[in-house]
């Protein structure tokens, strides 16, 4: 995903994800079973079912999603390499899925993307960004992991 946010509103993203996730089972980043075949094979299927309408059934976003559109609203960004999905580590992932963009941004932001909590458990999220992360080639997962290092430490 690529956010075009100020520089404020992603500290306060980055803060707000780590709030909201002391109250979650999953507290550390680094926690997507990308490398598990059934979380993978089980995330593609929700993605299809929830996230390609807007997302791409290929992960490739809306076009011209880094301009706002007539609304204001920035199209639904690729979840491929070429996003900036992989910029963030898993635990503000999961916080993005499970509570939408506007909450954690606040400040005001406008997002057609809403939760999916009460519609998804965590573990089904848990698998969609893991679909999403298998679908990277090697060199990004590796970058992202290092993402993820860096965020639990």
């Amino acid at each position: 995903m690529k956010w075009v946010i100020g520089g404020a509103a992603v500290v306060v993203l980055a803060g707000a994800a780590g709030y909201w996730l002391a109250g979650s089972d999953v507290r550390a980043a680094g926690v997507l079973p990308y490398q598990d075949p059934e979380a993978v094979k089980a995330g593609a299927e929700i993605y299809q079912d929830y996230c390609a309408s807007c997302h791409g059934a290929a992960l490739q976003g809306e076009p011209n999603w880094q301009q706002r559109d007539a609304e204001g609203y920035l199209p639904a960004p690729p979840h491929d390499a070429s996003g900036h999905t992989w910029h963030h580590p898993d635990a503000q992932l999961l916080a993005i899925t499970k509570y939408g963009v506007a909450p954690l941004a606040g400040d005001g932001y406008r997002s057609r993307m809403g939760g999916y909590e009460g519609v998804l458990s965590e573990e089904e999220m848990l698998a969609v960004l893991a679909y999403i992360k298998s679908s990277w080639p090697p060199e990004v997962i590796i970058r992202h992991n290092q993402i993820n290092a860096r965020a639990d430490g």
